[in-house]
């Protein structure tokens, strides 16, 4: 039997002798167009070619191609689980013509490979064509033989491909396979017919041939290309299961393995229960979907591409808690995605690690909350069947979401075995409303840009500060408190526009420029920040230095030199950075934000985990050496498209207009930006590292300081050490072994300490032993201690506590911060003096709070003078449960 390793391989082979050049998958992440959100067919790599945008070295391509179908006008994720043959990730086995051979070689070459190599039998195979593709319908006839009523013609819907809204598309030509009446899925279901497209598992669609001949426009016109083009593709998992005689694409040999590593597991057996059945398929699909996407840089979080990410981990976790999967688990089912794929895909190996401490990293953040979301929604189901309703409410599917991370789809995933339906339009009048409260949030307080932006009298500011820091303009706006005016005098604080600026207004992560404005008359205004309300206006907010500022008055505008230039080294030194942390951390890294001023830069960026001191350290002298190379900086305005085609960083969901300026620095960074930057990369000087940290779920930042400013830091640095020694009357060179020396013996002391302490605790609990009283014959010991933490407080407890096995003790320390309370009670006692509910009682009383197990609990105070009322509050509390 082939394995699926095999089919792969005999794909490949067989159009490599059809002198098809193997092009190696590409990323599920496409990486020429922003616009998809995932790689949905092999084609997608090949868009610019059809469009006849970009040329390849050869005229003939095949490939596997993994595809993720989750998104848009391609989305298989409800399906998925529920039958047995849809996948969220899956490979595509395809073949290629870029102008070169059509409709005849690409139907000759299938046909032979499926009946001659793989030896599928003719009598079982069927072809469709489009409904007015004539010529696909003679070729099929003279090629195969086929008999005229098994070469069938279908509508748009399933004859006619499109990758997306808009793009390459044109009329196609499907082979499918009858599978026999056995494998109809839908028997018991009244008017089913089996046939070809009739929907259910007997007929299944082995490989569609495209032939491309179109471009369908935003306006959804369709368009002639320059050539025509075939792009054929190949479920690599249904074509295995064909092969390999199984009904299910689940049963296939790897994905055989995947359901063993979850049986493992779960102690359950695929195909034991239909229902479990379902969870099992789901796991193993997202186990694939979500390894992947990992290994192409995708990272979870709450939008984008990280979004659906996280939809699929969430969702494997409530299917894994179905099967009895309580802890986190799909870390483990990952390992055998990467042992099983790795050979085909080496970036699961490669990656291996860093895909398992994502996953579990996310297991553990939703499993924190699952648990509490899914008793919301079985409450609210019970609810709904007590009130003969059907639909879940959009305030509650809300909640679920914002407050517990339940996906709307994870919300209807569960209902829907219950029959539910949930309000949809509530839901997203819900999240509009919440979206709205954040661009209210993020937008820019001044009601005046508003003003300015609808001024009908205020034509678009023209930047001239790319080249010049100096120009000469004419004030055509001027704004204060709000409000429109024509003059303003000195001392005044104010928003001026005006027709030509060279002030670079805030925008790309890089703060405004500073300077002055000086009228004719010798009036002074200083620009202390500069903004950019819309795309087109730049306003100075600014205040009268000295005289008076009018509208219409002409003036000189003159850039804070110092500043910028600051701002130009930190600007190409965050590109540098960005660049090196890719190749150092991998292609998952990507700006999440930036901060770019005079004096420092801020880098966000997608990883997960704390970046090691070594690893920081290879980046900076990287990055250092990079600036030593003295790099040219070359900045264009193109096309976007011509940007992409360059290489140039563009990420989905970024908004791109359709002229993009690229900054690119020597060989090794290319991006788009619009911010100011160096000439060469030797003006940035020296590039030093400052902190690191994470900021959010798989949100990491660095800042780091340039030229001058890394020049002070290394200085402050020195200074520092020079005071140290002094301090420790040792040289700079031998500072740092003294203070490792001084700190060992700190430890020692305060070890020793603690010893004291303990000792202390000991000897004092023959004295607190005798406070002991009998409460209706039960021992009860409620005291204050003397002179010990909270740490010996505890121990002290529990020392107490050997020698009053039957009992409750409750112990109360104080010291100069505050008071420390302990309660523990012995296991006999625990339902009747529950010691965490007596602690929760009685810790408001010292000004704290705490909580704890039934058999201990403790807690703080920050009100010392309490504590007396407080242990007398214990012992009433006490003997209330014992009488």
């Amino acid at each position: 039997m082939m394995t699926g390793n095999d089919i792969r391989r005999s794909f490949l082979e067989y159009f490599t002798r059809q002198s098809h050049t193997i092009v190696k998958s590409s990323s599920l992440v496409p990486d020429k167009d922003p616009t998809l959100l995932f790689t949905n067919a092999g084609m997608v790599q090949f868009k610019n070619v059809f469009l006849g945008q970009e040329r390849l070295p050869y005229a003939r391509a095949a490939s596997s191609q993994k595809c993720l179908r989750i998104s848009g006008k391609h989305n298989d994720l409800e399906a998925v689980g529920r039958d047995t043959y849809h996948h969220t990730f899956f490979e595509m086995l395809g073949n290629w013509s870029f102008g070169d051979y059509y409709k005849a070689e690409a139907i000759e070459w299938a046909w032979e490979l499926l009946t001659r190599e793989w030896s599928l039998p003719k009598e079982k195979l069927w072809a469709t064509v489009y409904l007015d593709d004539d010529e696909a319908e003679r070729l099929w006839a003279r090629i195969s033989g086929l008999p005229a009523e098994r070469i069938r013609r279908f509508g748009e819907k399933e004859n006619f491909w499109e990758m997306g809204e808009t793009g390459p598309c044109g009329p196609c030509s499907e082979i499918h396979l009858d599978r026999g009446p056995e494998a109809c899925d839908r028997k018991g279901l009244v008017g089913h017919v089996c046939q070809v497209n009739g929907d259910c598992a007997r007929y299944i669609e082995l490989w569609n041939l495209v032939f491309i001949q179109y471009n369908r426009k935003d306006n959804r016109e369709l368009e002639e290309l320059p050539s025509k083009h075939v792009d054929t593709g190949m479920g690599l998992e249904r074509i295995t299961a064909v092969l390999q005689n199984v009904l299910s694409n689940y049963d296939i040999d790897y994905m055989r393995e995947l359901t063993a590593a979850v049986e493992t597991l779960t102690g359950k057996r695929y195909g034991a229960d239909a229902a479990a059945d379902i969870s099992f398929r789901v796991i193993d699909d997202h186990a694939r979907a979500v390894s992947f996407l990992i290994a192409d840089g995708v990272m979870p979080s709450n939008e984008g591409r990280g979004y659906v990410l996280r939809r699929l981990l969430r969702r494997a976790a409530r299917h894994g808690r179905l099967i009895g999967l309580k802890e986190p688990f799909l870390y483990q089912v990952a390992s055998t995605v990467g042992k099983v794929m790795g050979e085909a895909y080496p970036e699961l190996r490669t990656e291996a690690q860093r895909i398992r401490e994502i996953i579990r990293n996310e297991e553990e953040r939703f499993s924190e909350t699952l648990e509490k979301g899914l008793v919301i929604l079985e409450d609210a189901a019970a609810k709904l069947k007590r009130q003969n309703q059907k639909t879940l409410p959009g305030d509650v599917a809300f909640r679920l979401y914002d407050t517990y991370g339940f996906p709307l789809d994870l919300t209807e995933d569960i209902l829907r075995a219950e029959n539910i339906s949930v309000d949809q339009q509530g839901f997203e009048n819900l999240m509009e409303t919440q979206r709205s409260r954040g661009r209210e949030a993020r937008a820019i307080a001044m009601d005046v840009f508003d003003q300015v932006a609808v001024a009908d009298a205020v034509t678009a500011t023209k930047f001239v500060g790319y080249d010049h820091l100096e120009a000469e303009s004419t004030v055509v706006a001027l704004y204060a408190n709000g409000a429109s005016r024509t003059e303003a005098r000195e001392g005044d604080v104010i928003d001026l526009l005006t027709a030509v600026t060279p002030f670079y207004g805030e925008s790309g992560g890089q703060v405004g420029d500073r300077g002055t404005i000086t009228s004719a008359r010798g009036d002074v205004i200083q620009v202390m920040d500069t903004q950019h309300p819309t795309p087109q206006l730049t306003v100075h907010r600014a205040q009268v230095k000295r005289g008076r500022i009018q509208l219409g008055d002409k003036v000189h505008l003159e850039v804070d030199q110092k500043n910028r230039q600051k701002t130009r080294l930190n600007h190409s030194a965050t590109h540098i950075l960005h660049a090196v942390m890719r190749e150092q951390l991998g292609s998952h890294v990507r700006q999440a934000g930036s901060l770019v001023t005079p004096d420092r830069l801020r880098f966000d960026f997608n990883h997960t985990g704390a970046i090691s001191d070594e690893k920081l350290a290879d980046i900076e002298t990287t990055v250092n050496d990079r600036i030593r190379q003295d790099a040219a900086v070359s900045i264009e305005e193109t096309s976007f498209d011509d940007a992409l085609r360059k290489g140039a960083l563009a990420f989905f969901g970024d908004k791109y207009g359709d002229r993009v300026r690229v900054v690119k620095i020597g060989d090794f960074s290319t991006e788009l930006c619009g911010g100011t930057h160096v000439h060469h990369s030797g003006q940035i000087g020296i590039f030093k590292l400052h902190a690191e940290a994470g900021v959010a779920a798989g949100v990491r930042r660095v800042e780091a300081v340039t030229g001058e400013g890394a020049l002070g830091l290394i200085r402050r640095y020195e200074d520092d050490l020079k005071q140290i020694g002094h301090m420790l009357r040792a040289g700079e060179d031998s500072a740092v072994e003294r203070v490792r020396r001084l700190l060992q013996q700190q430890k020692e002391l305060e070890k020793e300490i603690d010893r004291l302490r303990a000792q202390l605790g000991k000897n004092q609990i023959p004295d607190i032993l005798a406070r002991k009283e009998k409460i209706n014959g039960i021992d009860v010991l409620i005291s204050c201690v003397d002179g010990v933490d909270p740490k010996q407080l505890r121990e002290l407890a529990d020392q107490l506590k050997e020698q009053m096995p039957h009992g409750f003790i409750f112990l109360a320390s104080q010291g100069d911060n505050g008071v420390n309370l302990v309660a523990s009670t012995s296991t006999d006692l625990a339902k009747r003096i529950h010691a965490g509910n007596i602690i929760k009682e009685v810790a408001p009383i010292v000004g704290g709070g705490g909580g704890g197990r039934p058999d201990f609990a403790q807690a703080g105070g920050k009100n010392p003078a309490r504590t007396d009322e407080a242990l007398a509050e214990v012992k009433k509390i006490v003997s209330a449960k014992l009488s």
